[in-house]
């Protein structure tokens, strides 16, 4: 019988199982396996690295000019080209999905500011412990698998939400075709690094840039860079794609396999940021989604709880009034978000809801999806 004694401490950086052989001496005695990148639990500080979660457009294809497409990536194009996002089922062995981005107008000539790029923008709570901006900065690994239809020195950057970024280049070799690739970054000792809610660390993909967003790779620097002097402008060729996934960042200079989250832990942790409620939710068509008193005749607030505490309160976005109801059957003129006296936190959202009238002061009402499965609110509380 084989016998296994295992020494580990959640936040340290390294930990040793001691493994005694069985009969057949399978394991020799005293054989350690080492552990490393700071623990098993939440090593990977992406979330949604493996593209799994698209709340907002459940695979479809959008033309983003800066916007969240799959949760937690935001494409910023400011080019004269244009671009399209979308999650589509195409990914290496291990995963089932990848953001794509094609280029549907090329841009060969990028001024100075012009620059396209895929980010995630990483809440200061999340990467406190890195400790950027001290002597005690930590070295970080980035790795994931990527695929272009173009070949050569590719680029992107870590950076902060100022004017702190490191560079880095990545090759791709064979077209179309994914390879996985590393880069281990020494943690930045200057520079101003948030540690609260707000943005702690951005890991960004460019696809172009001027030269205002190119800089040296390799090196710390006081700018804000998105990719690397030389690195191959994806937005110049028309009809070009460029795909990612299995994207992980963690402590250490080794990159330890992929993280993988059960569905509902990765779909929480988006959920912090963006919540999608929609008419073809569980509820039916008449799905009711919050509840609260009217004011007078023609107005009502409800109180829309949230599905976990989210990061700041949410502000959101709706589908056309006519796709909500004030049940039963009072068809809405116009719904707001609202967050007046505090209304508003990061546990619940609130709606003014305005109807043509019928609603009596003081009573109690629902708010719905009018029969349709198209309605849908977007509460966002994005970095």
């Amino acid at each position: 019988m084989s016998t296994v004694k295992a020494t580990y401490l959640q936040n340290a950086s390294s930990a040793t199982v001691n493994l005694t052989n069985d009969t057949a001496g399978n394991v020799a005695v005293g054989g350690t396996l080492a552990m490393t990148g700071g623990g098993s639990f939440l090593r990977n500080r992406i979330i949604n690295g493996d593209m799994r979660i698209d709340q907002r457009n459940s695979g479809a294809s959008v033309a983003p000019t800066d916007a969240y497409t799959l949760d937690r990536w935001e494409v910023r194009e400011d080019t004269d080209g244009a671009v399209t996002c979308q999650q589509v089922a195409d990914a290496p062995s291990g995963f089932n999905y990848s953001a794509k981005i094609t280029i549907t107008t090329a841009d060969s000539s990028l001024s100075a500011t012009q620059r396209l790029f895929i980010r995630q923008n990483i809440e200061g709570y999340n990467v406190a412990d890195l400790a950027f901006g001290t002597a005690s900065a930590a070295t970080v690994t980035l790795s994931f698998w990527v695929k272009s239809s173009l070949t050569g020195t590719f680029g992107g950057a870590l950076s902060n939400s100022s004017a702190r970024s490191y560079p880095f280049t990545y090759s791709i070799s064979s077209a179309n075709t994914w390879e996985k690739k590393t880069v281990t970054v020494a943690g930045d000792t200057t520079g101003t690094w948030a540690t609260d809610s707000g943005v702690g660390l951005r890991v960004v993909f460019g696809l172009g840039a001027g030269t205002d967003y190119s800089g040296t790779a390799g090196s710390w620097a006081a700018a804000v860079y998105v990719t690397a002097t030389g690195a191959v402008s994806v937005i110049g060729t028309l009809n070009a794609t460029w795909q990612v996934t299995g994207v992980q960042l963690e402590v250490g200079s080794v990159a330890t396999p992929f993280e993988r989250r059960q569905y509902g832990q990765e779909l929480m942790l988006c959920q912090r940021y963006t919540q999608v409620i929609s008419g073809a939710g569980v509820g039916g068509n008449y799905q009711r989604i919050g509840i609260g008193p009217a004011q007078n005749a023609t107005g009502a607030d409800f109180q829309i709880p949230l599905k976990v505490t989210m990061r700041i309160p949410p502000s959101f976005t709706a589908t056309a009034a006519n796709t909500f109801a004030v049940f039963d059957g009072v068809a809405i003129t116009a719904l707001t978000s609202i967050s007046q006296d505090g209304a508003t936190s990061a546990n619940v959202a609130m709606a003014l809801v305005t109807v043509a009238s019928g609603l009596t002061s003081t009573r109690t009402y629902e708010l719905c999806f009018n029969n349709t499965a198209s309605g849908s609110l977007t509460l966002s509380a994005e970095l």
